[in-house]
């Protein structure tokens, strides 16, 4: 039945996928088509992976249960609670990588996990997808397991552990999973399922897009003529020889961001690594079918009395659209996601806003109306076919491509319906704004009314007094390489916003993102960064150390020394000091850094009194 009104928080256990054989009970099944097993609590929330590949498998007819952050310590026996599937097991490590998850760019131990009642840390295992698994084949060898979620996508090949400083081969070899789904895994899911419906074995699936397996190295190749092949470095090869592993890299960002990809191939000892193609953008319809599926947008009552921190951040957010086509050097959006933009409709949205009014805390305030980069809703190729020869792993960096459309008249109608919604007092945009698409100076086959009304619409209704951008660094053979715009622009539109802001009658201020270590960067430039920031009267609160992510162009380039694109070499801060050193640029007004800070600056005194003063 329907819930409507203020009803929408009074769910029973019964509207919530099965995490025990309580609850299968309850429903009358004494067995389960399918097994999620995550890294995460179980929140029933469209922002939570889990939940979203579960109700998929819910929409097919399937049963399908939930064993949430099971232990995997002592006889690891918590794997087996919910019995055997008949079809199979899905791994994934969580909304999160767990080792970013688990360690900062230090590689300290961090104290807490957002995705844990109450945060509590320890509750999921390093390289947690890759321990379920194991844990899985020893209990139950014979019942497949199914990879997903951003720990394997982005580690379907060889990639750079920087936890272990070492390349590390596929997470297929060393985990034993029989098939891994990459990316945002509904299109393969369903093909995998409706394929097993009709009874094809498991140990067929492999001419499914999107996904990935290994076979004997001298094994022939599943056949289809649609598709052609693309041999990289072997993983032997990549370690032997990092300009070897830089071009594979190169290959790989390539291919993710293909309309026509290869199917990649890569030797392991005597496996063979196969990446098929992936599938096309998602249509609108299917994605709205995604978020129109029954989900509670709440915990699972198991975990009554406990605060799950990352939902609480997300339970009044919306998110619109998928995909990023900044292709920023150190994200791994793209490379998950793909830098095709999928949009649902407004429809779509705004009827998910209408059922955050009914929740029982909903105060008035949708929290995020956004996306990965939240001003990308419905931009696309004027002329699509270019788009399909294109291999450029940006369409805005170095400039902004002449055949992306970035109207934003589709944002501002959609906000506008938005904050009409009975009930709704604010709509802020959480999600980053991609401020360089709303300088004119850049963007210049834009139409600069259209930007400045958009602007213009954000600063009037969604900012919350601190809007968040990302201009990352200021110096520019950095931001080159991060594939960022020069900090010119960066000025341009904090002018924007502040003119914007002062005549809306408003005191607001731009909180803008940096990271330090980035490759390329020395102390020198970060030393101008802070001049840079200071001369903006900015005291940086939002600032982070880079931290290598499995298979980001940024992190191949630490790891490798070269540019995969140029085959440069590149200067790297490797070393904790070195780290260090260019982190406390971000803090140069504080007394306790100052004397570190000239020490660091011998021999570039000039920077260091235009920094510091006398």
């Amino acid at each position: 039945m329907k819930k409507t009104s203020r009803e929408i928080d009074h769910y029973s256990l019964e509207d919530f996928l099965p995490t025990s054989r309580r609850e299968m009970k309850a429903r009358g099944w004494d067995e389960l088509d399918v097994i999620i097993v995550t890294g995460d609590a179980y929140v029933d929330h469209p922002s939570f992976g889990a939940a979203v590949i579960a109700r998929v498998i819910e929409s097919m007819g399937l049963r399908v249960g939930v064993l949430p952050q099971p232990d995997w310590r002592g006889d690891a026996h918590d794997f087996t609670r919910l019995g055997r599937p008949r079809l199979f097991f899905g791994v994934t490590g969580g909304n999160m990588d767990p080792m970013v998850n688990h360690y900062t760019a230090s590689r300290r131990r961090r104290s807490d996990d957002a995705f844990t009642p109450d945060g509590v840390p320890n509750a999921r295992p390093d390289h947690a997808s890759e321990i379920y698994t194991q844990t899985l084949k020893h209990f139950y060898p014979d019942v497949p397991v199914l990879l997903g979620g951003i720990e394997a996508s982005m580690r379907r090949l060889t990639h750079y552990d920087y936890w272990e400083d070492a390349l590390r081969e596929s997470i297929l070899v060393k985990s034993g999973a029989d098939l891994l789904v990459y990316g945002m895994g509904e299109e393969p899911l369903r093909e995998i399922l409706t394929l097993l419906i009709k009874g094809v074995p498991f140990s067929s699936l492999k001419t499914i897009p999107q996904t990935a397996f290994v076979i004997d190295r001298n094994a022939p190749l599943p056949k289809n003529k649609r598709w052609e092949d693309l041999q990289l470095p072997s993983h032997g090869e990549c370690k032997k020889d990092k300009l070897s592993y830089a071009r594979a890299s190169r290959h790989i960002e390539e291919e993710s961001n293909s309309r026509h990809a290869h199917r990649l191939l890569q030797e392991v000892g005597d496996k063979k690594v196969v990446v098929n193609p992936p599938y096309p953008t998602m249509s609108t319809e299917k994605l709205d079918a995604v978020y129109d599926m029954p989900f509670t947008r709440l915990p699972h009552p198991r975990y009554k009395g406990h605060s799950i921190p990352a939902y609480a951040m997300i339970r009044h957010s919306v998110c619109m659209h998928r995909g990023c086509f900044g292709g920023c050097a150190f994200c791994t959006i793209s490379a998950h996601q793909g830098k095709f933009i999928a949009s649902r409709s407004r429809k779509s949205i705004i009827d998910e806003v209408k059922k955050i009014t009914r929740m029982e805390d909903f105060t008035g305030t949708i929290t995020d109306l956004g996306g990965p980069s939240a001003n990308m809703y419905r931009m696309a190729g004027r002329d699509e076919s270019l788009c399909d020869k294109c291999l450029r792993p940006s369409c805005i960096s170095p400039a902004v491509c002449p055949n992306l459309n970035t109207s934003h008249a589709s944002l501002r109608e959609l906000y506008a319906e938005a904050r009409e919604v009975k009930g709704v007092k604010h709509v802020f945009i959480g999600s980053g704004i991609r401020y360089d698409l709303l300088v004119s100076e850049f963007n210049k086959k834009a139409d600069a009314k259209d930007l400045e009304a958009y602007l213009d619409d954000v600063v009037k209704y969604h900012v919350s007094g601190r809007l968040k951008v990302a201009p990352e660094h200021s110096v520019d053979s950095v931001l080159k390489v991060m594939r960022k715009p020069s900090f010119r622009y960066f000025r341009s539109f904090k002018q924007m916003f502040d003119r914007l802001s002062a005549r809306a009658g408003k005191k607001q201020t731009v909180v803008p993102y940096f990271i330090s270590s980035h490759p390329v960067s020395r102390v020198e430039d970060m030393a101008r960064l802070a001049l840079d920031t200071k001369e903006l009267d900015f005291r940086l609160e939002q600032v982070q150390d880079f931290t290598p992510t499995p298979m980001t162009i940024a992190t191949d380039i630490y790891y490798s020394g070269y540019h995969p694109y140029t085959e440069e070499c590149v200067y790297v801060a490797r070393s904790p000091q070195e780290k260090k050193d260019q982190n406390i640029f971000f803090f140069w007004y504080k007394a306790e850094n100052r004397a570190r800070i000239i020490r660091l600056l011998k021999g570039a005194e000039d920077l260091a009194r235009k920094l510091l003063g006398k």
